[in-house]
């Protein structure tokens, strides 16, 4: 399906033009809300999950998917609405995807059953795509490059601060009010978030055409989805014919995307891409880091509330700090990464989270509860090294007339990495009781006694220690990216420059700005 895109408006200014100071940080405002808003979702809903099963009567092995389906509607739309940024303007889908997330809150707040539930939430994750996808685009026209990792620090402030509220708000609307005002209370943010971006935001860009590669999205999700669906029956069911079927057929379509992605004219995920110095690299670390550590708010969680027996909202609270110290760092590590590169910041940072998996997987039924607050401390301080730090090697590797379709990418294999860390985890913590009881205790439906505590911790430990390698491998492919930065920055100054277009047209004519050469890898 090929696309025109909008034509630019006059007045409007050029890719490497900038805002004032004010303007610039006004403009981090709102998009700090943008994030915000997706974040509180990510948090507020876990705590919601047991009222929403009874309430809807929705089966234990389908309510998981009011959090899955929110991740896998992200994940496949994320380059794709980043690319409709580039054709249409990041400022104009940014705020559309604020409207289309306050519609699905309402009727997510409305539903009443499962499949209304489900499919509201899809429609919610249409709006948070288009949200996250644009986001850090628009920063990128915003904010030359020795400014953008402070910009994506200040990003990770609203994520770490979307998060803590999805907390608070969630663990007392939940237990005061109705499981309903957790979709409710997005509707006022989300409007406060349009009429902001309307009032603030400026296009910036030129546009570009694109065609939608809906073959890639066809093929990626239905494989995505049959596999997503067969680990998580695992996690309750023993395996059987029509898991194995999903399980097979997902992962024969996932080679088909791949097939399709070679062939296609403009792919969901450009091949051209790939051969940006530290492009690669910077994508891999973010898949690896969210397979390593999404996991880790619900595996903690299930420690608390099914091996110690503390409520839903009290296991959440405990979290706080590091999401609390996260906000702080950010800005900080962001600088750093301006300052010196983003290599360091960001590999510093999943190292520091390995150690704080390290702390995780020696938790006991005996262990102090100030441990959880020091791990946690310790996680949100390596998070908030990352993410600023990667965001900003990524959106420096890309061409600026690539934006959209680089932030998209990155969205795109973060959230891959944070589905299938979801499923994963709860496959393997659930190895040493039964299945099914392990399940109940993630969405908070029931605790363990002594016996069973003790065992069911014993599982939780090889999760964790299966995320400490995962962790370590990000770390390993964020390092890689020394010797790549290194070697472009030598390619530059040698003269030769090439400049990759998401179609893998390279244009060889001399640098006239600071964000147009990229030099080609050797």
């Amino acid at each position: 399906m090929v696309l025109d895109p909008v034509p630019t408006p006059p007045d409007t200014e050029t890719p490497t033009a900038r805002g004032t100071h004010s303007s610039s940080a006004w403009a981090i405002v709102v998009v700090m809300v943008g994030v915000m808003i997706t974040a509180v979702d990510t948090t507020i809903v876990v705590l919601a999950l047991p009222e929403i099963e009874r309430s809807l009567h929705v089966a234990l092995d389908s309510v998981i998917w009011v959090v899955i389906g929110y991740l896998l509607i992200i994940t496949l739309l994320a380059t794709q609405v980043g690319r409709l940024g580039d054709m249409f303007g990041r400022v104009r889908m940014y705020e559309a995807g604020f409207v289309v997330f306050i519609v699905g809150s309402a009727l997510c707040a409305l539903a009443w059953d499962e499949a209304s539930i489900v499919a509201f939430r899809l429609l919610q994750g249409v709006g948070g795509a288009l949200v996250t996808a644009n986001s850090g685009a628009i920063i990128a026209e915003l904010f030359p490059k020795e400014q953008r990792g402070r910009a994506y620090g200040y990003n990770a402030v609203g994520f770490s601060a979307g998060a803590v509220l999805g907390i608070l708000l969630g663990g007392a609307i939940v237990t005061y009010v109705s499981w309903r005002w957790i979709f409710w209370i997005n509707v006022p943010i989300g409007l406060v978030g349009v009429g902001l971006a309307l009032r603030l935001l400026r296009e910036h860009g030129t546009r570009v055409s694109h065609r939608l590669d809906l073959a890639g999205m066809a093929t990626l999700g239905l494989g995505l989805y049959g596999v997503l669906w067969s680990v998580t029956k695992l996690a309750t069911d023993p395996l059987d014919a029509t898991i194995l079927g999903y399980l097979v057929g997902g992962v024969v379509l996932l080679g088909l995307f791949v097939l399709v992605e070679r062939r296609a004219a403009e792919p969901m995920l450009p091949l051209s891409l790939f051969a940006v110095p530290t492009m690669t690299p910077s994508l891999l670390a973010s898949f690896f880091q969210g397979l390593a550590n999404y996991a880790v708010l619900f595996l903690v969680i299930m420690y608390l509330q099914g091996a110690r027996g503390l409520t839903p909202i009290h296991a959440s609270l405990l979290l706080i700090p590091g999401y609390l110290v996260g906000a702080a760092i950010g800005p900080a590590a962001g600088r750093l990464a301006d300052r010196v590169s983003p290599v360091v910041p960001a590999t510093i940072g999943l190292a520091v989270q390995v150690v704080a998996l390290f702390i995780y997987a020696h938790l006991s039924v005996s262990t102090g509860l100030w441990v959880v607050v020091v791990g946690s401390v310790v996680n949100g301080l390596g998070a908030s090294s990352f993410f600023p730090a990667n965001n900003s090697a990524v959106m420096k590797a890309s061409p600026p007339q690539s934006f959209g379709i680089s932030s998209g990418m990155l969205r795109t294999f973060a959230n891959v990495g944070m589905v299938f860390s979801f499923s994963l985890a709860m496959l393997i913590a659930s190895h040493s009781i039964s299945r099914r009881l392990a399940f109940a205790i993630f969405v908070g439906s029931t605790s363990l006694s002594h016996d069973l505590a003790a065992a069911f911790t014993s599982g939780l430990h090889n999760a964790f220690y299966a995320s400490m390698g995962l962790m370590a491998l990000a770390a390993l492919f964020s390092l890689s990216r020394a010797r790549s930065t290194g070697r472009a920055g030598r390619d530059h100054q040698a003269g030769g420059v090439t400049d990759y277009t998401p179609g893998g047209i390279m244009d060889d004519s001399s640098p006239t700005t600071e964000e147009t050469p990229w030099p080609p890898s050797n």
